[in-house]
């Protein structure tokens, strides 16, 4: 290349380089400030696009993990109140137990009354008052809830809970004002008219249980039948046989009630053989403690209910459960998302130190290269002597 002074190539190719080093170092301080290996789409589009989705994925399911817990939230507050609820339906129980004792006299039957009454009447105002951000929860008008559980938006993204089973305002209904059956009653009869087999039938709505007991022989006393009836697995596994008496306290006959509270009925063939000309009902408005046999109508009405709340409670238990495991997994998937995303975004800072290096130095080479660049046309004066 011959010398010329009109134009210095080498100074134009080392500023060239020089010009590259410190943008390369520029663009090191820049990652070394900010701890981002792309702080614009220039730097890596690509990795920008897939880093933006993983950054709303992961804000959405921070947000996920707070509506979990906010489930649990309801479901617990939920479980509190019918924990309350169980409480004062076993002191109910108490109270019917106790008056089912004839040792009671008239008064105090009249203050087991008004303490149950009231008891029945708390019922009702936690199904009334329970609450969570303005949502009755027990009352049974809140339907199925959903919490959105995920970042997605399908059907998989969310838990519906619902509090339908457990309507405390429904159970204080029932023993205030329902009916409380204690099954059907056969009275009136001859122990010698019994045939030796009875056949009983139990109809809770389309669903009908037949039971047949055979071999029942020529019971000696009612409460002999009722024993028979009871040792029959067929029979015990479905119903319950108790021997009905006169106010006297004489057995009159029995009484048959279902385990699962389904109406009962004897075959008309045998209500026949015992020449039984109707069978009549035996059930209260409500609880009611007025006497012996009431109030052990009072005993499986209580039960029943203390049966609803606590199967309402296991149902809030399993979903609880299941929100917590909710939040469990999102954690876990909010931590792996995010080191995803930093592997992409995230500088290394020790490799950029390394670049910053080499740019620096190759920055101050240059400037010394420029420098002797610059200075090379001086030759070419020499020449002109």
């Amino acid at each position: 290349m011959g010398m010329s002074v009109n134009t210095n190539v080498s100074a134009l190719n080392t500023y060239r380089n020089l010009n590259a080093t410190q943008n390369s170092m520029s663009k090191s301080l820049e990652k070394l400030s900010s701890g981002l290996r792309i702080n614009r789409s220039a730097d890596d589009a690509a990795g920008m696009t897939i880093a933006t989705n993983l950054g709303s994925q992961v804000s959405g399911l921070t947000v996920a993990a707070r509506n979990a817990q906010d489930g649990v939230s309801v479901v617990q507050t939920a479980d509190g109140a019918l924990g309350q609820a169980q409480t004062i339906l076993g002191r109910l129980r108490d109270l019917a137990v106790q008056a089912a004792n004839d040792s009671n006299s008239t008064d105090a039957r009249t203050a087991i009354k008004t303490e149950a009454t009231s008891l029945v009447s708390e019922l009702d105002r936690l199904g009334q008052s329970v609450n969570f951000n303005g949502t009755n929860l027990l009352d049974g008008t809140a339907g199925s809830l959903k919490f959105q559980v995920g970042a997605d938006g399908n059907a998989q993204s969310q838990i519906a809970v619902s509090t339908s089973g457990a309507n405390l305002r429904s159970v204080a209904t029932a023993l205030s004002t329902g009916a409380v059956s204690g099954g059907t009653s056969w009275t009136a009869f001859k122990l010698s008219d019994v045939p030796t087999s009875l056949t009983f039938t139990g109809t809770s709505g389309a669903t009908t249980t037949n039971v047949k007991v055979s071999s029942i022989a020529t019971p000696t006393s009612f409460q002999d039948l009722a024993d028979k009836l009871n040792k029959d697995s067929g029979f015990k596994a479905q119903f319950t046989a108790s021997v009905t008496k006169a106010t006297d306290g004489t057995p009159t006959g029995i009484a048959v009630s279902a385990n699962d509270g389904s109406t009962v009925s004897l075959a008309s063939a045998d209500e026949t053989a015992l020449k039984v000309t109707g069978a009549a009902g035996n059930s209260t408005a409500g609880i009611q403690f007025d006497s012996a046999d009431n109030a052990q109508l009072a005993i499986k009405a209580i039960d029943d209910q203390i049966k609803s709340v606590s199967t309402a409670r296991a149902g809030l238990g399993a979903l609880q459960n299941r929100f917590e495991s909710a939040v469990s997994s999102i954690n876990v998937s909010i931590e792996n998302l995010t080191a995803s995303k930093s592997r992409i975004t995230d500088v290394d800072m020790a490799q950029e130190m390394v670049s910053y290096t080499r740019s620096q130095v190759l920055s101050q080479s240059g400037v010394a290269m420029l420098a002797q660049a610059n200075s090379a046309p001086q030759l070419a004066l020499k020449l002109l002597g």
